[in-house]
């Protein structure tokens, strides 16, 4: 059975493995468990070229020739695990686990192991363990892997894995020649066998006995080997006395060895302390000419400056060099830094008292050489008309301007380096340098800006009168602020002519209430620290409207509303203008002066030009400002510009007391200057400022709106005359042309859109409101004329927030137009109305309209009465008095008489033509047909109109 297996095995290896460059490791004859079918082939072969893949093939003998046929191939990488059964019995059983158990029974328990066994030694060459073999016998897995071995087959021992080789070419003839020569080789392949086997005992005795014959030879060779002993006893002899001459030779050199070790130890430590010596000269000596500059230099001239900088930097090297350990207590090292401690408290000193000294210089140098505009103003406006100063008085009035401090600046820059190593040595002085500078600073600018914004009050109240102090104060018996003699002019002239012609006009005749048009009103405050914290006083919640929608179409017409609005804006923006640079200027210099934070916009590498033009050699890596740091530039900005606040809260008090509707122009600068100051730094305290006094003038916009629909509510119409367009309706067109050229491009543009829907929510109730209080003009007709110019209005202004409601205005136009024609037209024709009414409610009641004629009521000779009594000549006066009513119903203003005419005409139209349908159905027959027909009332309507 070997011997036949060992054909199929090389039939196979020929036939199919070859073909493929694939080599076959182990065979298993098998068959499926539990099923009699045809046995089939379980192969393990390898491939023979890299990389090598390992492989299980089914082979299965074809059933019309006697060649085999490769059926089913599985990689071996794939088998999971390889279950024998059993351990310790016999069993030809085996089951092998790819992605399905394949059960397998084996020809014999040896061809089984033998082929688990080969699988085990690819699994461990080629897998690294991977496959899991159940049921195994170790017995089994350590004779395919000694131990001590499993290194070896792990390592590529590919000789020992395969138990199998290829014959080459010459020993494939030679078993051709022994077959051909043993006729029964192949059909008794046992009998082959046992020749083979005698023929090999014959040649092994004949080599016992070449060996037995060789043995002189071999004890020839002994021989030689012993004298070889010989020889390598005397040179080990040598070797050793050898040995014991070097080791003498060893003992001096490592003397040797040491001393000279002793030496480079002690050259090396030379070199250390020469080496500390000269750090410590190097590092802790400051020069004869820094000490000079230190105690005795020119703290005023730019050469003395630069060299107090250049001492004080190298005496902070000095002072900040790292010691090691033990320099501390070295004597010279701690009377250097005595000398360094006591030189830095005298620079500290005279730095301090110098720059105290500027500061003081510079504020008197400022306040002494200035004569501020308000001064002027108070000065020129006590002279008579006609003075000379009045051309001076001109120029400085023309310009709304702040003082510069550049030159202020630029002189204490050159200070900034010392400045911040005051900071970093003495943080004391520092810290008191400053207060100093944040007290001189807080009053110098408090003054300029009080002047500033009373020059900006002056202006804005559009005089040159003495204003000081009058404004922002309310008087407790009178409505109108205290304000300058030349202010209250300007409420009596530019509002009171408001009020009075209002009152004075012919066609709308309303009466407004004005109570709430005008009411006190206080400064208002609020502080710097968030837009979260601004507190404005309860005090201050009630203003003068000078201003309302009730109004605003008189105000539009009159230029000097026009002058006062565009003095404002500009004036209003001159104010932002002229404040935002001087605040970012300021903290620009305070950044730099007091070394409070740098430049955070240049890139890692770049360098920073300092104030005196110089780069210092460090690059810059990250430029951020600790939270300290920053909380100190907010509160010196706080403090120095504490009255920025204040004072603009007042001015917009003013603005809004002159003019509510300022308030838009406010709003719309006041975000913009924010939103520019947000982009520049979202932390500065300009950006912090205005964020909190946008917040007041957002509210004065909200006040603004609520008294508009405050006054829409409070309306009241005359009883005796029609109504007309009403007074808030022409009002919101008004705002709205002044909102949209107001809010072009505004950042601010939702405020608006929300304005926009309370204030056109109310017009629309309000409307309603008027038209179902009117007794002297029908509702329709006010919902109609009024809706109309809403629909117009919002159609050409285009607004998109308020699409919805021009949509919705059109359709109460449509529907009120529609139902009053419907209403008007009923009158003229009354009795005939009624009586196809009736016909309508017969057939409604289930009488045929064919029998409707012999109804007592509606019979034909009460038809032809009613007809009678509507000839031609009657209808034509009929239309014409109501031509004349629906005249006087309806205002000149919203011109809609022709449009309601026209619309009357087309129902008319529709009526007659119902008429004549129902006397057809009803009366068929008949003959009876109105006495006009449609070409005669359209002649009616056409004189009717021409006529009038």
């Amino acid at each position: 059975m070997r011997i036949s297996m060992t054909a199929i095995k090389h039939a196979l290896q020929r036939d199919i493995f070859t073909p493929n460059d694939e080599r076959l490791l182990s065979i298993v004859n098998v068959c499926k468990a539990g099923k009699k079918k045809k046995n089939c082939f379980l192969c393990a072969t390898v491939t023979t070229e890299r990389p090598v893949q390992v492989k299980v093939v089914k082979v299965k003998k074809s059933d019309k020739g006697d060649f085999y046929k490769r059926q089913m191939a599985w990689e071996l990488r794939d088998l999971m695990e390889v279950d024998a059964k059993d351990a310790n019995k016999e069993n030809p059983e085996f089951d092998l686990h790819f992605e399905k158990v394949y059960r397998w029974v084996a020809s014999s328990t040896a061809e089984k192991n033998s082929f688990i066994s080969c699988i085990w030694k690819l699994n461990q060459r080629y897998l690294r363990k991977k496959v899991e073999f159940v049921n195994v016998s170790p017995q089994l897995l350590e004779e395919s892997v000694p131990s001590g071995e499993s290194q070896s087959v792990a390592g590529g021992d590919e000789d020992a894995l395969d138990d199998y080789q290829e014959l080459n070419a010459r020993e494939e003839q030679d078993i051709e020649g022994m077959m051909e020569v043993c006729e029964y080789a192949i059909s008794n392949a046992e009998a082959f066998a046992e020749k083979l086997s005698r023929e090999l005992q014959v040649l092994d005795g004949a080599n016992i006995q070449s060996i037995m014959a060789s043995e002189k030879q071999v004890n020839i060779l002994m021989q030689l080997l012993d004298q070889a002993l010989a020889e390598v006893d005397t040179i080990e002899g040598k070797l050793l006395s050898y040995e014991e001459m070097l080791q003498s030779v060893k003992d001096q050199m490592d003397q040797i060895s040491h001393s000279n070790r002793l030496i480079q130890i002690s050259n090396t430590n030379n070199g250390k302390l020469l080496d500390e010596i000269q750090f410590l000269v190097n590092y802790m000596d400051l020069s004869k000419g820094h000490i000079k500059a230190l105690q005795e230099g020119d703290l005023s001239s730019p050469k003395g400056i630069e060299a107090c900088i250049n001492a004080s930097e190298a005496l902070s090297q000095c002072m900040n060099v790292e010691l090691k350990p033990g320099h501390d207590k070295l004597m010279a090292v701690k009377q250097q830094q005595h000398l360094f401690s006591e030189l830095r408290d005298t620079f500290a000193r005279r730095l301090t008292n110098h720059l105290n000294n500027v500061f003081v210089h510079q504020f008197n140098h400022f306040s002494h050489f200035k004569m501020t505009i308000p001064q002027f103003y108070r000065s020129s406006c006590l002279s008579l008309p006609g003075h000379d100063q009045s051309s001076t008085l001109a120029q400085h009035t023309a310009d709304l301007t702040l003082p510069k401090h550049s030159p202020l600046h630029r002189d204490l820059l050159r200070y900034a380096k010392l400045m911040e190593w005051l900071k970093n040595t003495q943080r004391e002085k520092y810290e008191g340098l400053s207060r100093t500078y944040v007290d001189y600073m807080t009053r110098l600018y408090e003054r300029e800006i009080k002047d500033f914004f009373e020059v900006a009050k002056i202006k804005m109240a559009g005089t040159s009168k003495d204003g000081k102090g009058k404004f922002g104060k309310t008087s407790k018996k009178s409505r109108f602020p205290n304000l300058s003699l030349s202010l209250m002019l300007a409420f009596l002239t530019g509002l009171q002519p408001r009020f009075l012609g209002k009152r004075a006009h012919s066609n709308r005749k309303l009466r407004v209430k004005e109570k709430g048009l005008h009411g006190s009103s206080g400064k208002l405050t609020g502080s710097t620290s968030s837009l979260n914290k601004l507190a404005v006083s309860s005090s201050n919640s009630r203003r003068s409207q000078s201003s309302s929608l009730l109004d605003m179409g008189n105000m539009s017409a009159s230029d000097l509303d026009v002058a006062d609005r565009t003095r404002f804006d500009k004036i209003f923006e001159q104010v932002l203008s002229e404040l935002e640079p001087l605040c970012l200027a300021e903290q620009d210099f305070i950044s730099k002066f007091f070394k409070l934070q740098q430049n955070a916009t240049l890139a890692q590498g770049e360098h920073v030009d300092d104030a005196d033009g110089t780069t210092p050699s460090r690059p810059v890596s990250e430029h951020r400002l600790s939270i300290s740091e920053k909380d100190m530039v907010r509160m010196m900005m706080n403090k120095i510009f504490q009255s920025i606040e204040t004072e603009l809260n007042t001015l917009i008090a003013l603005g809004d007391k002159i003019d509510s509707f300022n308030s838009l122009y406010m709003l719309v600068k006041m975000s913009h200057h924010v939103w520019t100051a947000e982009n520049v730094d979202p932390a500065s305290y300009l950006s912090t400022t205005l964020g909190n006094v946008l917040v007041t003038v957002k509210r004065n916009f909200d006040k603004c709106i609520s008294c508009q629909i405050r006054q829409m509510e409070e309306v009241k119409i005359s009883k005796k005359s029609k109504v007309g367009i009403l007074a808030f309706v022409t009002g919101f067109e008004e705002f709205a042309k002044l909102a949209e050229a107001i809010f072009r491009n505004a950042e601010r543009r939702g405020d608006l859109d929300k304005a926009y829907i309370k204030l056109i929510r109310a017009v629309f109730n309000n409307v309603e409101k008027v038209a179902n209080e009117s007794q002297k003009t029908p509702r329709d007709v006010v919902m109609m004329e009024n809706f109309h110019h809403i629909f117009s209005t919002l159609s050409s202004l285009k607004i998109s927030c308020l699409e919805a409601e021009r949509k919705e205005a059109k359709q109460k136009y449509t529907d009120h137009l529609q139902s009053y024609v419907i209403y008007s037209l009923g009158q003229p024709l009354e009795k005939l109305n009624h009586f196809f009414e009736g016909v309508e409610a017969r057939v409604a009641q289930g009488v045929r309209e064919e029998e409707v004629s012999y109804q007592l009521a509606f019979n034909k000779q009460e038809l032809r009465k009613v007809i009678k009594e509507y000839p031609g000549k009657e209808v034509k006066k009929g239309l014409d008095n109501l031509y004349k009513k629906v005249d006087k119903h309806l205002c000149e203003e919203e011109n809609l008489l022709q449009v309601v005419w026209h619309s009357m005409q087309d129902e008319f139209i529709r009526q007659y033509k119902h008429f004549e349908g129902l006397i057809n159905r009803c009366y068929p027959g008949s003959g009876i047909t109105m006495e006009f027909t449609i070409k005669d009332m359209l002649e009616y309507f056409s004189s009717i109109a021409q006529s009038h």
